[in-house]
């Protein structure tokens, strides 16, 4: 072997012969390697799979919140931390929500999507996500025109949907069907002409208590529907500012909220309007023209509008009448009471101190305190092969007369101590009026007629307290002491 000398001393032939080959396979190999490897270190450090670099420019990202607001988005982005509870891409360009657009995001709490341009919901949009954990879910000021039942199926732990300001035309009848959590549904300014509220019941949705239909273009209202509904719901009925047509049903029925203090009326008097007929595009503040509905009977529909609290009050002796609230109608319809004591009642009544009528109401003729307890009203619809059933709790009080008396004796014996004060005070300081003065007795002719005389006037001396003066003779007085002395003895 020979060496060469110009290369330093190193024998070039063992430098350039195989070395430089094996430094290309392992450049090769590491390249390959790290291609392989990137997949899974992207995973393994909690981010889903990017599918552009500039999805997600214009995110802040702070702890378990994502904000992607005003990003200039026209998609979901996809590069999330799987640890995300909280994710705002409002005021972008969405035009749809993707079929599992939020997978992987199993933490994700609330979602805002609003101001956007969405038209549709895909099925499957909220799959693979956080599914009963979404709580807060805000699609408001978009393109939305109609609610589709397949929208919501994946999220059934929504607590608060917010849909105003879009332009929704219909409501499908299972839209908001599995939602049994969802307490605050708002779907003002839309451009709804009906709403299911036969889809809406407390069997199927028991938390809810706001549904805001507000500014809308409803022109009549499904008053069976409505009068059906729970009492907590009713309360949070906001109906103001739609095109209602006046009419007598209409106005009862707000007139009866307006009386029991719902803030969904007394909060907008002002914004409670209807068209009156007859007049072209007029509406008429109603709260403050009740002038038009001076020929309504409102007696008779107030009737109508009786709900059934949950809870009543009786007084021993009283009659009671129980309604029986339920959402069936019709004639193949049944009704069922069963008594605290688990007696069944059915029409017309039980020995005479339970009335029950056609329409499931059952009337207790005299209350009495075993009278108190559970009742469960039943109802059942034969054709259709659909029950309900309603608790109201039922307390008898004793008679309310007994407690009075004490307090009616009371009051008697003070008024009389009041009235015998007055006449001691009267008695003292009210002097009585005076006798005109008594004549003076003439002068005596004789001195037995002048003796008598003078007796009188000593017995009229000791009985007057003011001594009388008299005269004896001419010109000469004579006191009492005077005529003391020339009384014989």
């Amino acid at each position: 072997m020979s060496y060469v000398s110009e290369g330093g001393g190193f024998p070039w032939g063992a430098v350039t012969s195989e070395p430089p080959l094996r430094c290309r396979w392992f450049g090769v190999v590491l390249l390959v390697s790290v291609h392989l490897l990137r997949p899974g270190l992207s995973q393994a450090a909690g981010v889903r799979p990017s599918a552009g670099p500039s999805e997600a420019d214009g995110c802040i990202r702070a702890s378990d919140i994502i904000s992607c607001t005003a990003a200039g988005l026209e998609r979901v982005p996809t590069e999330m931390p799987i640890s995300t509870v909280t994710l705002d891409i409002s005021h972008n360009r969405i035009r749809w929500l993707e079929r599992d657009a939020f997978e992987g995001l199993d933490r994700l709490e609330t979602l805002r999507v609003a101001h956007n341009r969405l038209t549709a919901i895909m099925p499957g949009s909220f799959r693979n996500a956080s599914g009963p954990l979404l709580r807060h879910l805000d699609l408001s000021s978009n393109w939305l025109s109609v609610l589709e039942q397949h929208y919501f199926e994946d999220v059934p732990g929504l607590e608060e949907l917010l849909l105003f300001d879009n332009r929704i035309v219909h409501v499908e009848s299972r839209a908001l069907a599995g939602l049994g959590g969802l307490r605050k549904v708002y779907l003002s300014h839309n451009r709804l002409t009906d709403f299911p509220f036969f889809s809406i019941q407390e069997h199927t949705h028991p938390h809810l208590c706001m549904l805001d239909l507000s500014s809308n273009r409803l022109s009549k209202l499904p008053l069976e529907d409505i009068t059906n509904l729970p009492v907590p719901m009713q309360r949070g009925l906001f109906l103001h500012n739609n095109t209602l047509v006046c009419e007598c049903s209409m106005y009862g029925l707000f007139r009866h909220w307006d009386q029991r203090g719902f803030a969904s009326v007394t909060d907008f008097r002002q914004e409670h309007t209807c068209l009156v007929f007859g007049i072209q595009r007029g509406t008429v503040r109603f709260f403050q023209r009740g002038r038009y509905f001076d020929k309504c009977d409102l007696a008779a529909m107030s009737q109508g509008l009786q709900e059934q609290e949950s809870s009543v009050l009786v007084t021993v002796g009283k009659p009671l009448l129980l309604n029986c609230v339920t959402t069936l109608a019709g004639h193949n319809v049944t009704f069922l009471w069963v008594l605290p004591n688990q007696e069944y009642v059915a029409p017309p009544g039980n020995n005479g101190l339970l009335r029950m009528y056609a329409n499931g109401s059952l009337e207790i003729v005299a209350a009495r305190a075993e009278d108190s307890g559970i009742y469960w009203c039943m109802s059942r619809d034969g054709q259709k092969q659909r029950n309900e059933t309603r608790e109201v709790n039922v307390t008898v009080l004793a008679n309310q007369d007994e407690p009075n008396e004490p307090f009616n004796t009371g009051f008697t014996t003070l008024l009389g101590c009041v009235v015998s004060l007055v006449l001691v005070l009267m008695y003292l300081y009210l002097t009585p009026c005076r006798c005109p003065p008594c004549r003076k007795a003439q002068t005596p002719a004789t001195t037995s007629r002048g003796n008598e005389a003078v007796t009188g006037s000593a017995q009229s001396s000791i009985l007057t307290p003011t001594p009388p003066a008299t005269t004896e003779g001419p010109g000469r007085k004579v006191y009492p002491s005077t005529l003391y002395t020339q009384i014989p003895h």
